[in-house]
């Protein structure tokens, strides 16, 4: 019987009435579109290094693939989104989601986990370094780091080298410093293009050189030690009485968790636990400087405040706490360009966005035209 009584039945042997070229571009978008975000959700997605805090391991111009299956990808808090956007939609201030509905984070099993040393990419905690806005935590503003310590471990950096529940770490082997360059006049460009220096700057010239400013790594200022018209070169960070080596005394007013109960500085820093799921603090003033904010904006908890150096939750005072989720350390590889981990302190684990895998397109902004790719850099894995 037919029920739709009120159609006009098909013959069988009816030819289907072909597609518009409108109907069949407007289909090959949806689907598109449909492809591309699934695999930007679940499996792969695409991120451009736009500043140096990962040199010389990640550079400038890189463009790489971040998996999200590594770890596990997450499913999303603010399912009304435009598709393949991020916090605003392309090239406009209009925010690309409506918080109309929300809800609860989860990851989706992964086959490993964040390990020390992994390159990692992740949703920036504070408010501060995401507009000052509220954003849903997977749409934070992106960063890229290097993991140095995982939850449970013990952290310190003592004369620029990190150490890990007592043992000296592996350096990434293109990790740089801050250096001081003397020279008897102007380094000639062709010497900077040489070692690819060009992130620096003139800070002085007295009577007998040039100083430079200079980040590079410790082979490359070996080298530039050994070039006859180099004077002297020295490790040196900027403080408010201009350019020197830090020592265990140099105090950095903007360092976490807290200058004035904990004065260390980017090259002297720690010792720092980072929490771990189900490690039970005792609150006391140190505690709560260190982990206070933590706790309060990113353990999920519901009613949790500090007041006069105490920590609140559902309006009881509390003497110990038991953290809720894992945390990691991360820090550039530019150890003394990167705003990291110790100026801003923990990354939580709903907060990891994915693992650096490879670079699939470099461009070297420094370059002519037709010397912008860097070819060297093609599918280079990310270690």
């Amino acid at each position: 019987m037919n029920w739709k009584f009120w159609e006009k039945k098909k013959e069988d042997n009816q030819p289907a009435k072909p597609k518009s070229k409108v109907r069949e571009w407007a289909d090959a978008i949806v689907f598109a579109v449909v492809a591309a975000t699934l695999i930007r959700w679940l499996i792969m997605e695409a991120y451009t290094i736009p500043t140096p805090s990962m040199e010389n391991s990640l550079l400038v111009g890189d463009f790489l693939f971040v998996s999200k299956f590594h770890y596990g990808t997450r499913t999303t808090t603010t399912p009304l989104q435009v598709p393949l956007t991020h916090q605003k939609i392309w090239f406009t201030e209009i925010p690309s989601y409506l918080d109309w509905i929300k809800l609860p984070q989860y990851r989706l099993p992964g086959f490993t986990s964040v390990k020390r040393n992994d390159v990692v990419v992740f949703n920036i905690p504070p408010k501060e370094l995401n507009e000052n806005k509220d954003y849903p935590v997977d749409l934070k503003t992106n960063y890229i780091k290097r993991c140095v310590a995982i939850s449970g471990d013990t952290l310190k950096v003592r004369d620029r080298q990190v150490y890990v529940n007592g043992k000296a770490s592996e350096n990434p082997p293109k990790m740089q410093f801050s250096y001081l360059v003397k020279a008897n006049n102007d380094i000639n460009e062709r010497i900077l293009n040489k070692y690819n220096l060009y992130d620096y700057e003139v800070i002085g010239r007295p009577g007998d050189g040039v100083i430079y400013q200079m980040y590079m790594t410790p082979d490359i200022a070996k080298e530039l030690q050994a070039l006859p018209f180099i004077q002297e070169i020295k490790v040196a960070t900027f403080n408010m009485e201009g350019f020197d080596t830090r020592t265990p005394q140099t105090v950095e007013s903007n360092i976490f968790p807290d200058a004035k109960l904990l004065p260390w500085n980017g090259d002297f820093y720690g010792p720092l636990v980072v929490p771990k799921e189900g490690m039970t603090i005792t609150i006391d003033s140190i505690s709560v400087a260190t982990y206070g904010r933590t706790i309060v904006e990113y353990d999920h908890n519901d009613d949790a405040k500090v007041e006069n150096g105490k920590l609140f939750i559902d309006g009881k005072v509390i003497s110990q706490y038991t953290f809720n989720q894992n945390y990691y350390f991360m820090m550039g590889d530019n150890r003394h360009n990167s705003l990291d981990g110790r100026y801003w302190g923990f990354v939580p684990e709903d907060h990891i966005v994915g693992k650096a895998f490879f670079i699939w397109l470099s461009i070297d902004p420094n370059k002519s035209f037709f010397n912008k790719i860097r070819w060297s850099r093609f599918f280079n894995l990310i270690r």
